[in-house]
């Protein structure tokens, strides 16, 4: 099978194992609320990372590791409906919001109860206790990462001193995190040794910085009907991204940086500024030594279908066509 399709045959038992741990039960509006926007779908890259991870370090049965990958997967969801309240983001996959469904209270209650699943729903993994412990404390340091992260990219709107080093902390708590621990957490429960754990740790966080500058980058040079969004957006918006962060550092000015509406001239004005200034340029390699120093982290692996396969989709999430 393809890659493509390897994940699509591992989401779909991801999909059904969402219905089974996280019924629509009384009251039923909020578990309707709350499996609204896992029921949408989305490419399931977590979930479907921490059963390759339970595969690459021996596990051949996967149904075990089935709860925690559900549990990855709601908390990615509780983020992104709480990122589309702070956002004021009115679609989501395609669809009304939640908070545009259910209003903002709604919206927040189903994703607390998203939240309090994920964890109700791993603590009763099939496993070694002593693996659960370090699982759920893995997730719930995550997930104040995460906050610590969104509130880092919101003080950035505020200020334009920001550094690199400061970037590349905010997108790996915001962004790379909760994939390194859902590849984490498939291998402690995969039997995986503490050594072997932290190596996928490692992998998934590197992937996941080199994820978020790729993106960045994409944002300036891929077409708008790919992007399913203006061109040079986070420019407009003002958003501190690498870069930037390096074109200001080079003394570049950008007239659009903040400026909401601007024209197409405008913005093609900028990317070739960027451009000229390597800025660009930069952010590729960046993102590039990230994923080949990730991918690098699997070496600890023999050599399995599971453990290509991750890094098959580490090459697609950084290097994906658009």
């Amino acid at each position: 099978m393809s890659l493509i399709e390897e994940i699509k045959n591992r989401s779909s038992t991801v999909d059904r194992a969402i219905q089974e741990y996280l019924p629509v039960q009384s009251p039923e509006e909020l578990y309707r609320a709350s499996r609204y926007l896992p029921d949408a779908g989305g490419k399931r890259l977590r979930p479907v990372s921490t059963i390759l991870a339970a595969e690459s370090v021996g596990c051949s049965d996967i149904k075990p590791i089935l709860p925690a990958a559900v549990s990855v997967e709601l908390v990615h969801n509780f983020t992104l409906i709480h990122d589309d309240i702070m956002d004021k983001d009115d679609v989501r996959r395609g669809m009304p919001s939640v908070h545009v469904k259910w209003n903002e209270a709604g919206a927040i209650l189903a994703g607390d109860t998203l939240y309090s699943k994920a964890f109700d729903i791993l603590s009763g993994v099939d496993n070694d206790p002593a693996q659960i412990v370090k699982c759920v404390n893995l997730l719930s340091r995550t997930c104040a990462q995460i906050c610590e992260g969104q509130w880092m990219d919101i003080n950035f709107e505020e200020s334009n001193q920001v550094s690199e080093e400061e970037y590349l902390e905010m997108i790996e708590k915001k962004t790379s995190v909760l994939y390194a621990a859902s590849i984490k957490i498939g291998a402690l429960l995969g039997g995986a040794s503490d050594e072997v754990a932290d190596a996928l740790y490692d992998f998934g966080r590197m992937i996941g910085v080199s994820f978020q500058i790729y993106d960045d980058v994409l944002d300036l040079i891929a077409p708008e009907e790919t992007l399913g969004k203006v061109r040079g957006s986070d420019l407009r918006e003002g958003k501190m991204t690498l870069i930037a962060i390096h074109a200001f550092n080079q003394g570049i000015e950008l007239d659009i940086f903040g400026k909401g509406n601007v024209t197409q001239q405008e913005i093609d004005n900028s990317v070739h500024a960027l451009e000229n200034a390597g800025s660009i340029q930069y952010a590729k390699d960046l993102a590039m030594s990230y994923l080949e120093k990730g991918k690098s982290k699997l070496d600890v692996l023999e050599d399995t279908r599971a453990k290509n396969l991750l890094l098959d989709i580490a090459d697609y999430m950084v290097e994906r066509p658009y």
